[in-house]
């Protein structure tokens, strides 16, 4: 195998689902999450092991997620243990069960960042689309709480057709909110995401949304950081507008402790670990790396087939494999195999056309 083509592995994040149970019902969520204990899942002490399997691969920062992870009785214990043992805690949630109390005891662990989800700048859009009458304000409500104990927040939001004409809205309201970041996540229609998929965006409009991104961020001159998820295109279109405007270069891919090395980052920086201990190369990407039940983390990370697939660039097919910014990007391989069935195929939302396939000159 060329050097080139490898990547080698350096684990900077962790997304752990420490339970599917959620509060809420809404329409993109992955793991199609209810208001039911789940069984199976791990147990404080298995969740205690994993942290310590975990530091034996890296360091990385750990993302504890859901479901709605405020839902587990005992995540103040595995946040607190995960970050007495030097691993930097943030927590992604729906924000609506977070008051003063709830906010206090996060910054005591301490949680380090609240990811919360705003998809919709308007309270009944919002609460519509989370499956909640009162979800919008209670969000809000959580952020102030956060913000008051002195969590730094980030606002994620799922990009789909509904919510595309309210960006600049969910931007501004973003900066009002005093947020440190915005993470605008590209819809991978899984789990009851796939209800969407007649509001998932076109790839033309995926690269318009990819170049507002840029834009915006480059008026706000870092006064607030984007990080687009679940579109590892946008390291080319980061390229292909620096390339065109040098002195247009922004931090948005890289320079920052959430900067960006990479666009597809499964199996090589980051993995996902589910409520019943499957790891994956991340949420959305339903392929089995190993089971922390029987297996070590540590030992997963290094020796899964999935994951040494995934570090070896020449297995991607298609246009992907034929591209000049694989190596940056890699396509998604979740919405890849969404679309196909198979992981490694050609990233099935991209307008991007490889300069080989331009270059190309037809026989005969």
């Amino acid at each position: 195998m060329a050097a080139v083509n490898i990547i080698r592995p350096e684990l900077r994040l962790v997304a752990w689902e420490v339970t599917r149970r959620c509060n809420l019902l809404c329409a993109h969520c992955r793991a199609a999450s209810h208001d039911d204990a789940y069984p199976d899942e791990l147990t404080t002490e298995d969740c205690r092991r994993v942290v310590d399997e975990i530091l034996e691969a890296g360091k990385p920062i750990i993302i504890l997620t859901g479901g709605e992870p405020l839902m587990r009785a005992d995540i103040f214990e595995i946040a607190g243990y995960a970050a007495g043992r030097g691993l930097r805690v943030v927590m992604g949630t729906n924000g609506t069960l977070i008051d003063d109390e709830t906010a206090r005891r996060l910054k005591e662990v301490p949680v380090a960042r609240l990811g919360i989800s705003l998809d919709f700048p308007r309270a009944e859009l919002q609460d519509d689309f989370r499956g909640k009458r009162g979800a919008f304000q209670q969000a809000l409500s959580g952020i102030e709480a956060a913000r008051r104990a002195g969590i730094e927040v980030q606002i994620n939001c799922t990009v789909t057709r509904l919510n595309l004409p309210h960006l600049d809205e969910l931007l501004k309201l973003a900066l009002d909110l005093k947020a440190v970041a915005f993470h605008p996540f590209l819809l991978v229609p899984t789990g009851r995401g796939k209800g969407l998929q007649p509001q998932e965006l076109s790839p033309q409009e995926y690269e318009r949304t990819l170049n507002w991104i840029y834009d915006r961020q480059s008026e706000l001159k870092g006064r607030i950081f984007f990080k687009p998820t679940d579109a590892p295109h946008y390291m080319r279109v980061v390229s292909q507008r620096q390339s065109a405007c040098p002195e247009g270069v922004h931090a948005s891919a890289g320079g920052h402790p959430d900067g960006m090395t990479r666009g597809c980052l499964a199996g090589t920086g980051f993995c996902f670990i589910s409520h019943t201990g499957k790891v994956q190369g991340c949420g959305y990407l339903t392929v089995e790396a190993g089971d922390i039940k029987r297996q070590t983390f540590w030992r997963i990370w290094a020796d899964s087939p999935l994951f040494n697939r995934l570090r070896d660039l020449s297995n991607i097919k298609g246009k992907c494999g034929i591209c000049e910014y694989k190596r940056i990007c890699g396509g998604c391989r979740a919405r890849a195999f969404e679309a196909t069935g198979d992981y490694l195929e050609e990233e099935p939302y991209c307008v991007y056309r490889p300069a080989v396939a331009r270059e190309a000159k037809p026989h005969g």
